[in-house]
């Protein structure tokens, strides 16, 4: 019997610059927008429920159209990094390397056009691993490409092995699909395209084959973790993908499904422990506090 752990639980977070704020995203109920002071007195509350795993997402003051504040050394995920370490030694802190919530266009890519999806595929590689080096510098245990760019995690370790970062892990967005169950999110950090749409680069939900062969891409090419995104409506990915391969798998319980059953507490314990008896290992949720009292 596949039974749910706090230890298996990571919170996710969304950061924004300045100090004294907690703005609650009116979709998601119940979820905040910190500042690095506040998210220090979060974490140290979700820590003493037993969760030990928080993951990262920046807000930056501003944007631009190549999304270059996501590298920046004083940005504000690196700045919550440093923070959170400095606080909680025990704490593993994992990292969103992604451009999407940085540009001004809202896509996960540096663009040739500034008013169709033609992704630069080169620059785009470059600007994910200054990310992640960056944040790794920061501190950051584990960094999670989620742009679902061609070999985004080839070009990511690399250039953490390259800079001395050996030991820092990658949880690859491996099976990300252009899902419907974003929209929360996509509020929460500003980051719903100008433009177009993901669908040429985020998995088409109607089919599976694919999800199968970017997962075990991402395994090549050095991924630590491999993650299936949505997870609710994925389960039979989730299933397949744990059949098949043998390193941890996350599952990422999204915004959408977040705000479906908040505040149900008997179907949310229903529905993360199915998403637990599909295979997975890891499982990102915004209902992480909460569920830690009914477990």
């Amino acid at each position: 019997m596949r039974k749910l752990s706090v230890r298996e639980l990571i919170m996710p977070y969304f950061v924004v610059e300045g100090k004294g704020r907690q703005e609650e995203i009116k979709s998601m109920p119940g979820i905040f927008r910190f500042s690095v002071d506040n998210l220090i007195k979060e974490v140290k509350e979700a820590k003493n429920l037993g969760i030990k795993s928080v993951l990262l997402f920046g807000i930056p003051k501003k944007k631009d159209f190549y999304g270059s504040e996501a590298y920046q050394k004083d940005g504000v995920v690196q700045k919550a990094v440093r923070a959170l370490k400095e606080n909680f030694k025990d704490l593993t802190v994992m990292t969103d390397v992604c451009l999407c919530a940085y540009t001004s266009h809202g896509h996960c890519a540096v663009l040739k056009s500034e008013q169709r999806v033609d992704i630069d595929l080169k620059a785009t590689l470059d600007a994910l691993a200054r990310i992640a080096v960056s944040q790794a510098e920061a501190g950051a245990d584990v960094v999670a490409p989620s742009a679902m760019m061609k070999r985004q995690v080839k070009a990511i370790r690399e250039a953490l092995d390259k800079n001395g970062f050996e030991k820092v892990k990658i949880m690859g967005y491996s099976a990300k699909f252009a899902s419907n169950f974003y929209g929360p999110f996509r509020e929460a950090v500003g980051s719903a395209p100008a433009f177009g749409d993901r669908s040429s680069y985020q998995l088409d939900y109607r089919y599976s084959a694919q999800a199968l062969k970017e997962i075990e891409q991402d395994i090549e090419e050095g991924a630590d973790i491999v993650m299936v995104k949505p997870a609710l409506a994925y389960l039979d990915i989730l299933w397949q993908a744990k059949q098949k391969f043998k390193v941890p798998l996350a599952a990422y319980n999204v915004s959408g499904e977040y705000s479906l059953f908040h505040g149900k507490k008997e179907q949310l314990l229903e529905v993360l422990t199915a998403i637990k008896r599909a295979g997975a290992d890891l499982i990102i949720t915004y209902h992480a506090k909460e569920i830690t009292k009914l477990i």
